[in-house]
């Protein structure tokens, strides 16, 4: 495996939870630093030029809120690791409700089409799904969104349901859903 190259804003402080490495993407902890920069407008050099997307914004929001969703199971920036930018991010929701997580995930236009979201994906709920007390990773979708269907389906995760105008999917520890 290729080493992620030297970030180009090497003054921001280290994760302090372990990195997800795949075979073309780093999913790493986001920092205070990152966060606080989407809140206030303010571009780093370690982004793709679409980084921030809408749904980074609205998780930062909500991340300023919800320190405890940073942990080691928490959201993650999803880090090219080629290029060494951030071009999106996942996360789950923790802690788990009776054994089961809620996944969210996107990825900026310019690097759609690539298939990181499915890889993001099924690395993160691999993770997930190791951890005590978590048997089920689910995501819902709206039906107007089959490409996010799609990310789920490469990433394992199988359809159980709509209602209340969503698309319910799940991946279980118990099945062995990854693939």
């Amino acid at each position: 495996m290729s080493s992620l190259p030297p970030s180009p804003h090497a003054d921001l402080p280290p994760s302090p939870h372990a990195d997800l490495l795949t075979d073309r993407l780093v999913l790493r902890t986001w920092s205070t630093a990152e966060i606080e920069a989407v809140a206030h407008g303010t571009r780093l050099g370690h982004w793709a030029e679409d980084f921030p997307a809408e749904g980074d914004q609205a998780i930062a929001g909500l991340l300023a809120g919800h320190p405890q969703w940073l942990g080691e199971y928490g959201h993650r920036l999803i880090i090219e690791r080629e290029s060494g930018l951030a071009v999106g991010s996942i996360g789950l929701f923790w802690p788990p409700a009776d054994g089961r997580l809620e996944l969210g995930y996107g990825v900026v236009a310019t690097r759609r089409g690539r298939g990181y979201a499915a890889e993001a994906t099924r690395a993160l709920t691999a993770f997930a799904l190791a951890a005590p007390g978590v048997h089920t990773v689910c995501a819902d979708i709206e039906p107007s969104n089959p490409a996010s269907a799609r990310v789920l389906e490469k990433a394992g995760f199988r359809r159980v349901g709509s209602d209340d105008g969503l698309v319910r999917f799940r991946a279980d520890r118990a099945e062995g859903a990854l693939r």
